[in-house]
C-alpha cells in the first residue's frame, strides 16, 4: 500500500484576546470533533503524528496520537503565519488584513510574516519529516493559513485565498501521497476522514 499523508486543521478554538494567539485552547465543539475522531478507525494505519507547537495544534494532535499509540512529535517551524506584531484583531479586521495577506505573498502587511516566506518555511518542515518517516501514514497537525500555502505548494498554483480552508473555524484536510504529487482531496471536514 502507498503511504497516505494528512494534513489536519484543528477546529473550532476559544477566542481569547487576552492570551497570546499560540496558547489559545480548543473550544468545546472543537474538542468533541477530536474525540469522535480519535475513537474511530479512520486513522488506523497512521503511524506518526506531527503537530505545531501551538497549544489549539497540540490540544487535536495528542488525543489522536494516544488513540493510535503512537509517540506525538512536536515541529516548531509547523506554526502559524507569525503576525505577532498586531496580535490579536477583531475580526472584521482580521478579515481586512488576512485578504492583503493573501493577495500580495512576497509582502509583508503590518509587520506579518510573508505568505511565501511561511509556504517555504511548512513545505521544508514536512520534507523533512517526510524523510524520516518513510513507512506508514503520516499525520500533520497544524493550522489554515500555513496549510493553504501547502495545498497550493501540492497543486502547482500561486498563493490565493481562493484555495483557503473556507469559513467554519477549522477542522479540516486534505491528503496526499508525496510532496511531488497532488492532493488526492481537496479541503474537506474532518468527519469525512472516516469515510476514507
Amino acid at each position: 500500500m502507498h503511504q497516505r499523508i494528512w494534513y489536519l486543521t484543528h477546529p473550532q478554538v476559544l477566542v481569547d484576546p487576552a492570551k497570546e494567539i499560540r496558547d489559545w485552547s480548543l473550544s468545546n465543539l472543537g474538542q468533541r470533533r477530536v474525540i469522535t475522531l480519535a475513537n474511530s478507525n479512520a486513522l488506523d494505519r497512521v503511524t506518526a503524528v506531527i503537530s505545531s507547537t501551538e497549544t489549539k495544534a497540540i490540544e487535536t494532535a495528542r488525543p489522536l496520537a494516544d488513540a493510535l499509540n503512537c509517540e506525538l512529535e512536536v515541529r516548531e517551524q509547523m506554526h502559524e503565519n507569525d503576525r505577532s506584531t498586531t496580535g490579536f484583531l477583531p475580526s472584521k479586521e482580521f478579515e481586512i488584513v488576512a485578504d492583503q495577506f493573501f493577495a500580495s505573498p512576497d509582502t509583508s502587511v503590518r509587520g506579518w510574516e510573508t505568505a511565501t516566506a511561511a509556504q517555504s518555511r511548512v513545505v521544508a518542515e514536512i520534507r523533512n519529516c517526510l524523510s524520516v518517516h518513510e513507512e506508514g501514514d503520516v499525520l500533520f497537525v497544524g493550522h489554515g493559513a500555513v496549510g493553504t500555502r501547502l495545498y497550493c505548494y501540492l497543486f502547482g498554483v500561486p498563493i490565493d485565498r481562493k484555495f483557503d480552508q473556507g469559513s467554519g473555524g477549522g477542522g479540516n484536510f486534505f491528503q496526499f501521497s508525496t510532496l511531488q504529487s497532488r492532493p488526492t482531496s481537496h479541503w474537506r471536514p474532518m468527519e469525512d476522514m472516516t469515510g476514507n
